[in-house]
């Protein structure tokens, strides 16, 4: 029996997510003009639209079976300007324009992006890599990165002048953001998160939670959002070194890789306690006893 083959999808459903991608690359140049304009409330709200696009374009290329190995030049581009270049140029044109010095901090910024950037295209051609090494990011990414270091435009729009409007504390923010995009520290791609059953009531609740902040105070979201992500890097590093460990666990579920390490630690506990029970007797028999336990 002859199979038919697969219909092609329309054009304009397959050039969807560059479609995305192009309307990223324009709300990310337009942030350049709203800060001329002095208007860096606008230049934020595009450079986190066009970090939304970035993670909703490759999900919908796949969905659609669109990839082409033009839209991911393309993506590539995107980003080096959306999360590059605009950054870097707003938040020197709101708040270090009186510091010619602080250009130097903007350039290096710029160029670790675009450093973070050539580094990744050239892992997705590694075919050797372990399977997990998908799950895990090496270094901040790029819309995180953007997002992070705009953390003082965000504190100086909501709360006003103070020491995180300080010239050298912004320049030394930049520094430590710069150093977190092109360093090997691993952190969780948004692909390999899971939520498990009971904690979607909870993740639920964190959500209305995200959407009134959105509402009433979207620079404090931002904030929050930044001191989350920080929070969960030494977790992601203690994830990748556990799975790396376990050659086992590179195919598993998620689900199945937290069932092992629930079954880990309960064994641990119980070989803890087994070595500790000689200990215990012998003091026993000896009649020792624990500092500051009454007789």
């Amino acid at each position: 029996m002859i199979s038919s083959p697969v219909p092609k999808r329309p054009v304009h459903i397959r050039i969807l997510p560059s479609v995305m991608t192009v309307l990223a690359i324009c709300g990310g140049l337009s942030s350049i003009k709203f800060a001329f304009d002095g208007k860096p409330y606008i230049s934020l709200t595009l450079i986190a639209a066009a970090a939304i696009l970035d993670g909703l374009d490759g999900r919908i290329a796949r969905l659609l079976d669109a990839t082409s190995r033009m839209g991911a030049e393309i993506d590539s581009l995107a980003d080096a300007v959306n999360f590059g270049v605009a950054p870097a140029v707003v938040l020197y044109i709101s708040m270090l324009s009186d510091t010619p010095t602080a250009w130097v901090f903007s350039l290096l910024y710029a160029v670790c992006i675009v450093l973070r950037l050539a580094r990744f295209n050239t892992l997705l051609d590694d075919d050797t890599a372990p399977a997990f090494t998908k799950e895990y990011f090496v270094g901040v990414p790029s819309p995180a990165g953007a997002l992070m270091v705009l953390a003082p435009l965000a504190a100086y729009l909501q709360f006003g002048d103070g020491w995180w409007s300080s010239v050298w504390t912004i320049c030394g923010w930049m520094v430590f953001v710069s150093m977190l995009i092109v360093s090997q520290i691993p952190t969780a791609a948004m692909k390999s998160v899971s939520v498990p059953p009971r904690m979607v009531v909870l993740l639920l609740a964190l959500v209305t939670v995200a959407a009134a902040l959105l509402l009433q105070y979207p620079y404090v979201l931002l904030l929050v959002l930044i001191v989350v992500y920080l929070a969960h890097i030494p977790f992601a590093w203690r994830g990748q070194r556990w799975v790396a460990a376990r050659p086992e666990s590179w195919d598993a579920k998620p689900k199945e890789r937290r069932d092992l390490r629930r079954d880990q630690r309960r064994d641990q506990r119980r070989a803890f306690r087994q070595a500790a029970l000689p200990k215990r007797r012998t003091a026993e028999r000896l009649g020792l006893r624990r500092p500051g336990r009454p007789r």
